[in-house]
C-alpha cells in the first residue's frame, strides 16, 4: 500500500487515525507515519488495512522475490473467483489475491486450461489500475512479456466496445505500447507449450494479425471472451 492509500483508504472508511489505529493495533503516531510515507507497512498489516478500508485488491501487497511461480489450476480459479470473474461465480474463495499477482502467475505457466486464460483479458480490464510496473518487470525476467502484451491487447478490444470502459481502454492502450518495446521475436503459445505440431502448423497459417504480431500461436480473439466486457 502507497502513503496516498493508506490517508484516503482511512478517510473514506470515516475513520480518525486513533480509530483506526485501534482497529489495527498500532499506535496512532505509527499509523501516521505510514500515511506520511516514512514507514513501510508488512504484508499482514497492509493486507488487514485494506480490509478495513474496504480497497481494491489492487492495493494489496505484493510478493517481493523476482522470481514468482506459476499458480496451480485449482488455485487460479479461486483466486479469479475471488476478484469477482463471472465465469467463476460459482467457486467459493474467501482469500483475494492482487490482480497483478494473479495474472503474473498464469501467464509464466506453460500449460493452462483455456478457461482460465479467457478470464486474464477481464482481470486486466476490471483492476486497470493495477501495479503494472510490478507486472511489466516480473513478465519479462520470465520472458512472458508477449502472452501479457497480448492479453493486454484483448483486453483493450473489449474494454473500447464500452463507452463507461474508456479510462482503462487509455491505460491499456498505453501498456501495450509499453510492451511493445520489450516483445520477443520468437514463437511462443498462450500457455499451452504441449500444443502438438499438427495444431502449431495450422494456427501459424490461421491465427489473428495480433497474435503473428506478438508471436503467439493461439486463435484467442476477443470476440470468443463472454465476460471480458462486463
Amino acid at each position: 500500500m502507497t502513503a496516498d492509500q493508506w490517508k484516503t483508504g482511512r478517510e473514506k472508511a470515516g475513520l480518525t487515525q486513533v480509530e483506526a489505529a485501534c482497529s489495527l493495533n498500532v499506535s496512532q503516531p505509527y499509523l501516521s507515519q505510514l500515511e506520511s510515507g516514512l514507514r513501510l507497512a508488512g504484508g499482514g498489516l497492509a493486507r488487514s488495512a485494506a480490509k478495513l478500508y474496504k480497497l481494491s485488491p489492487t492495493a494489496l501487497p505484493l510478493p517481493e522475490p523476482l522470481d514468482v511461480p506459476g499458480v496451480k489450476p485449482d488455485d487460479l480459479q479461486r483466486k479469479l473467483a475471488s476478484l469477482g470473474y463471472p465465469g467463476f461465480e460459482h467457486v467459493r474463495s474467501k482469500a483475494v489475491s492482487n490482480p497483478a499477482e494473479v495474472v503474473l502467475g498464469a501467464v509464466v505457466n506453460r500449460d493452462l486450461d483455456t478457461r482460465l486464460v479467457e478470464a486474464l483479458p477481464w482481470v486486466l480490464s476490471a483492476y486497470a489500475d493495477l501495479n503494472w510496473e510490478w507486472l511489466r518487470d516480473r513478465a519479462k525476467l520470465q520472458n512472458a512479456q508477449n502472452r501479457l502484451g497480448y492479453l493486454v491487447h484483448l483486453a483493450k478490444q473489449t474494454a473500447r466496445a464500452l463507452p463507461e470502459h474508456a479510462g482503462a481502454a487509455q491505460v491499456l492502450s498505453r501498456w501495450e505500447n509499453d510492451l511493445e518495446e520489450a516483445r520477443l521475436a520468437r514463437e511462443g503459445t498462450l500457455c499451452r507449450d504441449s500444443m502438438r505440431e499438427r495444431e502449431r502448423a495450422w494456427l501459424r497459417t490461421n491465427r489473428p494479425e495480433a497474435a503473428v504480431h506478438w508471436g503467439l500461436l493461439t486463435s484467442l480473439t476477443a470476440e470468443q471472451l463472454p465476460y471480458a466486457a462486463r
